[in-house]
């Protein structure tokens, strides 16, 4: 069966197979906190709560609105006439939205106890970035880590194709791993708010990815059918 996510011990692989303290932090900091690497990324010194174990995580998504550039209209990135006015919209307005979100997730102490040690050896103070690389840096860091690791590309679940281990896969297979030890819609709803999902379908969808309500509901079908055949 191909593989979709990564197993714990891949990731305690590739942390062992990367070549500095702060590239070994990236990882489990983008496993264990299930955060996205912009989140990641983003994340200063005064963010982290070392009594509390508590990191808060920053995240900013910029979207783009299109609207009719007569009447003000709302228009579909397809759209190509105006539905309020009626006129033909070439070069609709555009306009940025962001929107900030901040969430406080738990820390396990491993990763915390790194975290101090890191500070501490780098001097890092306040509004210091951790990591105080880029999104390039970070993905190469897992990229190198993986493949040092001998972890082939994964499949997406969805499509079937093949992708690479990416920082992103790092947050799924957390998820995956949480939703295989509870699928409880309590659990769910904690696993929502630690990746900082907006809409808990988008966190469901890892029940699909783990196979666990697939084979939950197979094994029901297959235990009816010997009782039936009992009967």
């Amino acid at each position: 069966m191909p593989k979709t996510y990564l197993e714990l011990d891949e990731v305690a692989k590739m942390e062992s197979m990367a070549t500095c303290v702060r590239d070994r932090l990236l990882i489990r900091v983008l496993f264990w906190l299930g955060c996205r690497v912009s989140e990641a990324l983003g994340i200063r010194v005064e963010d982290i709560d070392f009594d509390q174990g508590i990191v808060t995580i920053k995240h900013l998504k910029t979207r783009i609105r299109l609207t009719c550039p007569d009447c003000g209209t709302r228009l579909s990135r397809q759209a190509k006439f105006c539905p309020g006015c009626g006129k033909q919209v070439p070069a609709p307005v555009r306009k940025q939205q962001e929107s900030h979100r901040v969430r406080q997730v738990p820390i396990d102490k491993q990763t915390l106890d790194m975290l101090r040690g890191f500070i501490e050896r780098t001097k890092k103070k306040g509004k210091d970035l951790v990591f105080g690389i880029g999104r390039t840096q970070a993905w190469k860091v897992v990229a190198d880590a993986s493949r040092k690791a001998g972890i082939h590309n994964l499949v997406n679940p969805d499509t079937g194709r093949q992708r690479g281990v990416s920082p992103h896969r790092l947050r799924d297979s957390f998820a995956t791993m949480a939703i295989r030890v509870d699928d409880s819609m309590d659990s769910v709803r904690l696993l929502q708010e630690h990746l900082g999902h907006a809409n808990i379908g988008t966190t469901l969808r890892y029940r699909k990815i783990a196979g666990t309500e697939h084979r939950e509901w197979y094994e029901r079908l297959l235990s009816k059918n010997d009782e039936n055949g009992k009967s």
